[in-house]
This record gives C-alpha cells, structure tokens and sequence, in this order.
C-alpha cells in the first residue's frame, strides 16, 4: 500500500463522525488488513446492560472498511455475517482485526474477528466486499 493511500485513510479516520461517537480508533491500515480498537463504555451498551449488537457490528464494519479500501479503489459491502460469540466485560478493550482471505477481480473476501486484550474470541465474520475500479475519490 503506498504511503499516500495510508495518509488518506488515516486523515478520513481522524474526522469520521460515527466512529467518534463510538470511539473506534483505527491502529493499523495495509492493504487487505486492518485492525480498529474500540473501548467498552456506557454508551455501548443495550437494555440488558451488555454490550450492543450494533457496537460490535459497527467495530466490524470499521475495520471492514479500511481493510477493503486500503488498496486505493473503492469497495463496497456486498454481505456481512456476524457470529457473535461472547459479551464484553466492563472495561474490555476490544479489537478488530480484518484479513483479506481471497481477492478476485471484483469480489474480496474477508474474515474479521473481535477480541478482547486477553485474546477472548468476543465475535467473528465474514464479509464480501464489491470492487469498483475507481479510486479512493480523496486521493
């Protein structure tokens, strides 16, 4: 990946007002991988007082995201699947590691797993990505 889409992606990162408010932080960006790292707060959690589907899917999707775009063309989410596995606990660090794991023409496919900072497997997916020909338009 040139140094050129990595500095776009992290500028991107920086000002992306949902992962704000989730405080998804992006740590690592290389082409077909990513690795996002979200802290669990209050403001993740669902009416049972654990950690909301929708946090660890927006985890994910962030991680998703660089990992798809990283080699500078952009692609689309074609489908995700999410197995969620085991809840956080109070003050769990968590992490998304995306790896891209087969690349055609058109189509990438990833596997991304959530962990925790003891290495507890908290939720695992696969995901289809589109890819278009067109650059990154911040490039």
């Amino acid at each position: 990946m040139s140094g050129k889409v990595f500095e776009a992606l992290r500028r991107r990162a920086e000002r992306e007002p949902y992962a704000a408010l989730l405080g998804l932080e992006l740590v690592r960006v290389d082409d077909g991988y990513a690795l996002v790292r979200m802290p669990f707060t209050e403001k993740h959690r669902n009416i049972h007082g654990r950690c909301h589907g929708g946090a660890l899917f927006s985890l994910i999707d962030e991680a998703f995201q660089f990992a798809s775009n990283a080699g500078g063309r952009i692609e689309i989410a074609l489908n995700v699947n999410v197995s969620y596995l085991k809840a956080p606990d109070d003050g769990d660090v968590l992490q998304a590691e995306a790896r891209l794991i087969g690349r055609s023409r058109r189509i990438s496919h990833f596997l991304i797993e959530v962990r925790n900072a003891a290495g507890d497997l908290m939720a695992s997916c696969q995901a289809t990505a589109y890819r278009r020909d067109d650059p990154l338009p911040f490039l």
